[in-house]
């Protein structure tokens, strides 16, 4: 039976995100200064032609589900495979973060410091707008995070994870991670996330903390020209 976890982009751009989406019926991406994604109401036939007027030369965009060749007027930057997991466990007893703190407007800046420099995925200025942010700080410098991205009808993203280089192995991440889940599952909404298929490491960790895997797609970063 399909799921709104096979198109979650889509559904997510259209539905609790569209007030931060810009687009059409045939194609959708989050507004300028968010996460540069976009998606499809059929992401194996996807409409570039109708994105076309929503997008600036420049830019660059991150679409799953479509492996076919490159429309006119555009190139594919970059192709790899994700896993998207959904939380099929029990709620965590204890708030293992407990001493995070919430990140706030002022924040924004460090948050995107922190993704450029580790990359966890798409992410821009303002998407910490999208959910609740969370992070550790170390002498006022923003040293870890996680938070919440996409939305669609009690399915909710954990998405932005990293961690400074300086600080890697203290389990900070793991901890803000889990914190989103407790808060997610009491508020009746299901946790998933996006990782890429290469990230062993970090696949291994989510599996053992409760995600399983739901499907394996097809990411690519494209760019028009």
């Amino acid at each position: 039976m399909p799921s709104l976890l096979d198109n979650i982009i889509w559904s997510c751009l259209s539905g609790a995100h569209a007030k931060f989406a810009s687009g059409t019926a045939d194609a959708r991406r989050y507004a300028p200064g968010f996460s540069p994604i976009v998606a499809f109401p059929d992401p194996e036939r996807p409409n570039f032609a109708a994105l076309r007027a929503f997008c600036e030369p420049g830019e660059h965009f991150y679409c799953d589900g479509w492996s076919g060749a490159a429309p006119e007027g555009w190139r594919i930057e970059a192709e790899s495979t994700m896993f998207r997991m959904v939380w099929d466990a029990p709620v965590p007893l204890v708030d293992e973060a407990g001493d995070a703190i919430a990140l706030r407007p002022e924040h924004a800046q460090q948050a995107f410091d922190l993704a450029m420099l580790t990359r966890p995925g798409p992410f821009g200025l303002r998407t910490p707008e999208l959910g609740e942010y969370f992070g550790y700080f170390d002498n006022g410098r923003l040293v870890a995070m996680a938070g919440e991205r996409m939305a669609a009808d009690g399915l909710r993203e954990i998405s932005g994870v990293c961690t400074h280089p300086d600080f890697q192995g203290k389990g900070l991440a793991r901890s803000l991670m889990s914190k989103l889940v407790m808060r997610q599952l009491q508020r009746g909404e299901t946790p998933f996330l996006h990782v890429m298929s290469a990230n062993a490491n970090a696949h291994a960790l989510y599996l053992r903390m409760g995600f399983k895997d739901y499907k394996e797609t097809v990411v690519r970063v494209v760019a028009p020209y």
